[in-house]
């Protein structure tokens, strides 16, 4: 579906225009097309390749979908993946946006994401001092506003995170505390796949050869490898805590089976001394003393609670009752 596709020159924009004349206005000097596509179908891919004169194996990329992150150098033009990361419900939805970047245009390709770049757009119009710096400009400010919307979901998560980690001393069940922790880490390892490999392709915008649609831009681009950095260590201590609140957790457990087995064999000490006892005068032996003294059985008896009383003040006094 054809979202946008507006026709810019000298950075202030022109006006919406129709995708067959889209070759016309890349003819005029000073003008780029800025084409936003959500979920294209095949005819209109083919349709912006034809218009864009896109490299194939790009094109290919982008009909496809489902690519990890990454930038790409075809001549003179740019081939961006980025992922997307949106928060539904209790679940994260990624997404994908394609992103062509040549001397003259830019065209986006959203995929599985519910959210678009129009903020995006409106922010580049009011800025067209800025905007005169062309697509490698766009290409900034859509890669800024991807970043910067990973940072709320991090949010999300380390909110979820430290809910967990209350819960863990308040008795709930440990196997519930711990899928809840998985869960979460998997939701950390999803935002990571799309943060990671976008660092490691941004640092290739501002240092070294940068390819020519970014020249001048490279304060820019640093600043987004700067949030992805930022962004990564973010996950990665968010990571860590999960790693320790599972072993916590896992702690906490084996103490519970460690009391649980003290008070056990607590009980089976008081229950094992009379019946030592008892077991000694029930073997029906024909000589054995006190079987006929009149006082026998009550002092019997009475030893058995001396012992037993004698056993649960020293379980007692050591924490084990």
């Amino acid at each position: 579906m054809l979202v946008n596709c507006v026709a810019y020159e000298n950075g202030r924009r022109l006006g919406d225009i129709e995708p067959h004349q889209i070759s016309d206005y890349l003819k005029r000097p000073g003008c780029f097309v800025w084409v936003a596509l959500k979920d294209a179908t095949e005819a209109e891919l083919g349709a912006m390749q034809e218009e864009f004169d896109l490299h194939p194996l790009a094109v290919e990329d982008a009909r496809h979908g489902h690519q990890r992150p990454k930038i790409e150098e075809y001549g003179d033009s740019l081939f961006a993946v980025l992922n997307t990361v949106e928060v539904k419900g209790d679940e994260l939805n990624v997404g994908e946006v394609d992103i062509f970047v040549g001397p003259n245009y830019v065209l986006s390709v959203r995929q599985r994401s519910e959210r678009g770049f129009q903020d995006v757009r409106s922010r580049a119009e009011r800025e067209p001092e800025l905007l005169k710096h062309g697509s490698g400009y766009v290409l900034y400010f859509i890669m800024d506003a991807v970043v910067d919307r990973y940072f709320p979901v991090l949010d999300a998560i380390e909110t979820e995170l430290e809910a967990l980690e209350d819960r863990i001393f308040t008795g709930t069940s440990p196997r519930q505390n711990i899928e809840a922790l998985y869960y979460v880490k998997q939701k950390l390892i999803t935002l990571k796949h799309a943060a990671s490999p976008l660092l490691e392709y941004s640092g290739k915008l501002y240092g070294g050869r940068v390819p020519q649609v970014c020249s001048g831009l490279s304060e820019y681009f640093r600043d987004v490898t700067d949030h992805l950095i930022r962004l990564n260590q973010s996950i990665d201590a968010a990571r860590d805590t999960v790693s320790t609140a599972i072993q916590v957790n896992l702690a906490l457990v084996q103490v519970g089976e460690s009391e649980t087995t003290k008070r056990l064999a607590s009980y089976a000490a008081l229950v094992a001394v009379p019946t030592m006892i008892a077991g000694v005068y029930g073997m029906n032996f024909e000589y054995m003393p006190e079987l006929k003294w009149t006082y026998g059985y009550p002092l019997v008896m009475g030893i058995m609670a001396v012992l037993d009383g004698y056993l649960f003040y020293r379980f007692r006094k050591s924490g084990w009752l």
